[in-house]
């Protein structure tokens, strides 16, 4: 290679990193560390208080039917014993030293844990984070009865009046995927799980380059980043994508209307659920924002949508979702009709949605009304440091730092045209599920077509 080429590459690489610094609001840091951790910084000295979380992109997308469940169950294994706190009491007798505030959450594409404690104790809490995350024990005693509260917490989700909709629907939409996009789980994956399979998750997904440490409080960027090549400039890279290891399956596309209805005796009322597939952020970044923009206006009780279906006493609620992931985002209209009028309002949903592309539907002043106050949601995100750091694990998992930090900017060019071609693409006339969620006394007001066929 010439000294010419060699230069250009030089500038090239360094117009490329200066570009992706850019975007980054001035107290937010970032760094990838040779071995392929991404490192994030928030500054924010409002309290003298600092966060620590650990973000792998796991989560149900990654499990398959015999592993259902267990991305949640690793979560509960991360905060027992490793190679460092021999035991539950020692790890507990570390966490009270330390005035450590810890939890964790699993969802569609992302696991995080988190430490928040007092600044002073940073550096004693990466280390502490780095023996969780690098080398658990997953003692069979301990997961035995981590396999219960595990399953409990599934039971208690089931308890729930509209538990056995969500996960009709989800049966439904995903099909043979269904466990792609089932976060809880199944009991008897849960109940008999044993530690090889915590090593065989391991072993899969918690790599440095598979992850996301995010500090963020009182601290300064240059401190940090020095302490956290220090402690994880160790932890091996894997040497493999795990995505391209083991491919995330493609959820395949409804091929027809599908209607249904569940019993359960725990709903006091009719409860209807809509969802077709959404657009994700590998193919279709643009409907995203358009999505968001469009769900806003018809959750406003001057929409159309809300005055045709609520406030003429047709339903109780009306609204509609759409959540962003990377692997198709599921579209949510949800209802729940007036009890004495549940044929009048199913029909009465079917005419909003044939009218969601019209010219007429929105209003230039609804649109630009619901980019502001979109970006005002966004900014308050940011109010709170502890929580704003699950928002940027979210977005790092689904999208990327990037999406996040562009999102205003992207939300502020959206059209009334931009929103026609979602609703076209992803909505009207296009296959969609239905369920409709009665209790045995409502059954005779369920439509013939929501019944299967004899």
């Amino acid at each position: 290679m010439t000294k010419k080429l060699l230069a250009l590459l030089y500038l090239l690489i360094t117009v490329a990193g200066l570009h992706a610094q850019s975007k980054l609001p001035s107290n937010i840091f970032f760094k990838k560390l040779p071995n392929g951790l991404d490192v994030l910084v928030v500054e924010d000295n409002s309290v003298p208080l600092a966060t620590i979380m650990l973000t792998s992109k796991n989560g149900s997308y990654t499990e398959t039917p015999q592993f259902n469940g267990l991305s949640h169950l690793y979560e509960h294994m991360f905060f027992k014993a490793n190679k460092d706190y021999k035991s539950q009491e020692e790890f507990m007798d570390r966490v009270s030293e330390l005035g450590i505030d810890f939890n964790g959450t699993t969802s569609y594409e992302n696991v995080d844990y988190y430490f928040t404690l007092p600044k002073f104790n940073l550096k004693a809490g990466l280390k502490f984070m780095n023996s969780a995350i690098r080398y658990p024990k997953f003692d069979a005693q301990e997961m035995a009865r981590e396999n219960v509260v595990v399953d409990g917490e599934f039971q208690r989700k089931e308890s729930s009046p509209g538990y056995a909709l969500n996960e009709a629907m989800d049966h439904h939409l995903w099909g043979d995927l269904y466990s792609r996009k089932n976060t809880i789980g199944n009991h008897d994956v849960i109940r008999n799980a044993v530690p090889a399979q915590m090593d065989s998750i391991k072993n899969k997904y918690y790599y440095p380059n598979n992850c996301l440490l995010t500090i963020a409080g009182d601290v300064l960027h240059n401190d940090v980043f020095k302490q956290v090549e220090m402690i994880y400039g160790s932890w091996p890279a894997s040497g493999f994508d795990p995505f391209k290891k083991w491919p995330i399956p493609e959820f395949k596309p409804l091929t027809k209307v599908d209607n249904f209805y569940v019993v359960s005796n725990l709903t006091q009322v009719p409860v209807l659920e809509i969802d077709w597939l959404g657009p994700d952020t590998r193919t279709d970044i643009p409907a995203t924002y358009a999505a968001d923009v469009f769900s806003y206006i018809l959750n406003q009780n001057a929409s159309k949508f809300s005055q045709s279906l609520v406030q003429s006493g047709l339903a109780l609620q009306a609204n509609i979702g759409y959540l962003t992931l990377s692997h198709v985002g599921p579209i949510t209209l949800f209802v729940v009709p007036n009890p004495t009028k549940v044929k009048e309002c199913l029909a009465e949903v079917k005419r909003q949605v044939a009218m969601f592309d019209a010219e007429d539907y929105v209003t230039n002043e609804q649109i630009e009304t619901a980019k502001l106050k979109l970006g005002i949601r966004q900014t308050e995100e940011q109010e709170v440091t502890s929580d704003f750091v699950k928002v940027l694990s979210f977005w790092w998992a689904s999208a990327s730092i990037d999406y996040f930090t562009t999102y205003q900017e992207n939300l502020s060019k959206v059209t009334r045209a931009d929103m026609q071609t979602y609703v076209r693409k992803y909505i009207k006339n296009k296959p969609y599920c239905a369920g409709l969620l009665v209790n045995s006394q409502l059954q005779s007001q369920v439509p013939a077509d929501f019944k299967p066929a004899n």
